[in-house]
């Protein structure tokens, strides 16, 4: 009824709640004004940052439809105007999903401005017109008329708009690659629709979706839906589309990069986050990348908040797509530690020249749970540095070695040379006995002998009253003095009693039998090979230090 007394008026300062007070940074206010040039239907979009001595403005100039004399009083003057509701078809002429929804992003420009210039130009009329934010709030009622600086004047067959913010509120220089990057993160950005920033006429910067992840070192990617193996109930899950990305090192909460960004029509929705409050913080820090989640858009009720930061996740369906995204992260921090730490064993391999998962074959069994925690805790934790890994593990290898059984490394020099590649090989009975050889022609050689049978060779050179070889002429006491004589003779006896019984208790079983059958029945086992190899050892360390008496 028409002479209701009941009314709606306008008050300015709603402008200043939803235009000053809520976008007071450039980027965000750039970002609405990309996106009305994004639903014209432009494919360049020119942002001019100038801030000279005489000129301080920024202008956002476009290739799109532009605007008529109707469609500004009726589109772009109007507060709070639902386009989707307004038009019957989400779609713009040239077949893109509208981004654009309340109606309130224009009054972003007066966060950072005091006076906003409009040119516009469609069906060969040009309108241009000033709002200014000093009248707005003076005004008096709540209509508010734009300065007029051209109405319906002819023009060329162009088309497009050109937005000019002055009275910049801004005092520090514009630095137009951050801005670049900045609005990287907020569009999702392809071959038609180009966006530039220019800063006083110099070289320009593109905006371009690989910006935003410039300065990180990628580890491993996931396209989205191709690589997730997720199975999960959920019916939207094949309208979902993005990419994951992982990093080698934890991302700077600085770059506000962590964790996964939601985009609706190429456009941010919903800040970075992990939709998860059981999974570990510790991914998080290494993981970023976004998802498109179109269908937001189609619901009936708007769920993107006014600042487009967030979605109202107590809506029902976005309660279950939450409840979704949840369960996609455990899935990629599974699928994430199970591939870094492939990547991170082939890096420590490739710097160590150590193979971890041979290595740890040839621990004893009673041994290699142990040893494998800790290469488990070196490999898997990635607070640890890549460089400060790699030294750990070849520490770590250093005391645990490959071959580790009755302590390879201990072996006298003579021995490893001579049974490594049977050792090695885990043939330990072929190992000795050619350790054994070495043995006796070490003997030999040094005895100066040609004696061919090698226990009397061992009885020629090392007899207790006159030997050939002696082993206990250079050792005293720490005063001086010499050892008793029957400590000196018990030394004696035993390098020729251990020689004898290298030959005859392990070379000739060994040399007369079948390997196999000392094995099964453990008549002469592995273990009593690596023994006398220990023994060998020892019996090598003596004929070193020995002294030809005769």
């Amino acid at each position: 009824m028409d002479d209701t007394p009941l009314k709606m008026t306008f008050d300015p300062a709603t402008i200043e709640h939803l235009g000053v007070r809520m976008y007071s940074t450039l980027s965000p206010v750039l970002a609405e004004l990309v996106a009305n040039s994004y639903d014209a239907d432009a494919s360049n979009v020119t942002v001019l940052l100038n801030d000279t001595d005489d000129r301080r403005e920024i202008i956002v100039e476009d290739d799109g439809s532009g605007m008529s004399l109707e469609e500004i009083n009726s589109k772009f003057l109007r507060i709070g105007r639902n386009r989707r509701d307004d038009e019957r078809s989400e779609d713009t002429i040239g077949g893109r999903k509208v981004i654009g929804k309340k109606g309130i992003g224009k009054l972003s420009f007066f966060g950072i401005a005091e006076e906003i210039e409009v040119v516009t130009k469609k069906d060969l009329k040009e309108n241009a017109f000033v709002l200014k934010w000093q009248d707005i709030k003076d005004s008096k009622t709540p209509e508010y008329k734009p300065t007029p600086l051209k109405i319906e004047e002819p023009c060329g067959a162009e088309c497009g708009t050109k937005i000019t913010l002055r009275g910049l509120r801004r005092k520090t220089e514009f630095d137009p690659e951050s801005i670049a990057v900045a609005l990287s993160k907020i569009f999702i950005v392809d071959d038609s629709f180009v966006v530039s920033i220019q800063h006083n006429e110099k070289e320009s910067f593109l905006v371009e979706n690989k910006k935003k992840y410039d300065d990180l070192k990628k580890q491993i990617e996931w396209d989205v839906p191709k690589d997730i193996g997720l199975e999960a109930e959920y019916e939207r899950k094949n309208q979902i589309t993005g990419h994951f990305i992982s990093t080698e090192t934890p991302i700077s909460s600085k770059t506000n990069m962590r964790g996964i960004t939601l985009f609706s029509r190429k456009k941010l929705v919903n800040l970075p986050e992990y939709f998860s409050e059981s999974i570990s913080s510790h991914f998080f820090s290494y993981l970023t990348g976004h998802l498109e989640v179109d269908f937001i858009d189609e619901l009936d009720e708007d769920v993107i908040a006014t600042d487009r930061q967030s979605l109202n996740w107590g809506h029902p369906e976005m309660a279950e797509l939450r409840d979704f995204l949840g369960k996609l992260m455990s899935w990629l921090e599974h699928d994430w530690r199970i591939k870094r730490d492939a990547l991170k064993k082939k890096k420590i391999s490739e710097q160590t020249g150590i193979n971890t998962a041979e290595w740890l074959k040839t621990i004893p069994e009673e041994l290699r749970g142990s040893v494998e925690s800790v290469i488990k805790a070196i490999v898997q934790d990635s607070e640890i540095p890549e460089e400060a890994s790699v030294r750990a593990v070849r520490d770590f290898h250093a005391l645990v070695p490959d071959y580790p059984k009755y302590h390879w490394r201990q072996l006298h020099a003579e021995v490893q040379d001579a049974s490594r590649a049977y050792y090695q090989g885990g043939d330990y009975y072929h190992a000795f006995i050619e350790a054994s050889k070495r043995y006796v022609n070490a003997v030999r050689a040094k005895a100066v002998r040609t004696t061919r049978d090698e226990r009397a060779l061992m009885q020629e050179v090392f007899p207790e009253a006159s030997p050939v070889l002696s082993v206990t002429e250079t050792y005293f006491k720490r005063d001086g003095t010499a050892f008793t004589a029957d400590t000196l003779k018990n030394i004696r006896v035993a390098q020729q009693m251990f020689s004898e019984g290298v030959i005859c208790g392990g070379r000739h079983p060994i040399s007369h039998e079948e390997i196999e059958d000392l094995r099964q029945s453990k008549l002469f086992t592995e273990e009593d090979c690596l023994d006398v190899l220990s023994l060998l050892s020892h019996l090598f360390w003596r004929l070193e230090h020995s002294t030809k008496v005769r």
